[in-house]
């Protein structure tokens, strides 16, 4: 069957469910963990979004990472492998029909990290950018309710834009505050 799309308004207990689901993933992935992250509209207040919830995990090493792909199916997760994009492991765990969460595994350093975090922090700050965004979304739902992969297409000009416009302010923001030594801490609020 395919999946159909529904965007939602904004759940405030999403946060809730990504910090439940990290407790869950901590320590299976013990000290491979370098960091752990709630991405995507989920992670944005007030964004309509997918109720999926979308998780950044940033470890040491892939093999190791690859080594606990039976203890993530022991949690409901099937890897898919790098699903399309290079350098990143991605894991989706579904109830039925309804994807409740996916995991984005980088290796440390990897240049997605960065933008998918850039990505979230900026809608979270800009509130007519995330405005814009969830407009679209629904658009596209309405559109392509059962074409996932021309919703997904119909983003990408837009999220592309908003990843320009991210990273250009991200580093703005470093070379004001003089911030900016590539370290990430988790996100453990969500």
């Amino acid at each position: 069957m395919t999946r159909k799309i529904e965007v939602q308004p904004y759940d405030p207990t999403w946060p809730a469910l990504f910090r439940k689901e990290a407790e869950r993933l901590r320590p299976m992935l013990g000290n491979n963990l370098a960091g752990l992250h709630h991405i995507g509209s989920t992670a944005v207040p007030g964004l309509a979004a997918k109720p999926t919830i979308d998780i950044l995990i940033v470890v040491r090493s892939h093999t190791r990472l690859d080594a606990c792909c039976q203890e993530l199916e022991s949690l409901g997760y099937s890897a898919k492998g790098e699903n399309g994009i290079p350098g990143r492991r991605y894991f989706q765990r579904l109830a039925g029909e309804d994807h409740l969460f996916h995991l984005h595994a980088y290796e440390d350093g990897h240049p997605d990290i960065r933008r998918h975090l850039d990505f979230r922090d900026f809608l979270r700050v800009r509130p007519e950018t995330a405005r814009a965004y969830a407009a679209l979304k629904q658009s596209l739902m309405a559109q392509y309710t059962y074409e996932p992969k021309l919703y997904t297409e119909g983003k990408s000009e837009f999220i592309q834009l908003v990843d320009r416009q991210a990273a250009a302010w991200r580093a703005a923001s470093q070379a004001l505050t003089g911030a900016g030594n590539g370290q990430l801490s988790e996100d453990a609020s969500g």
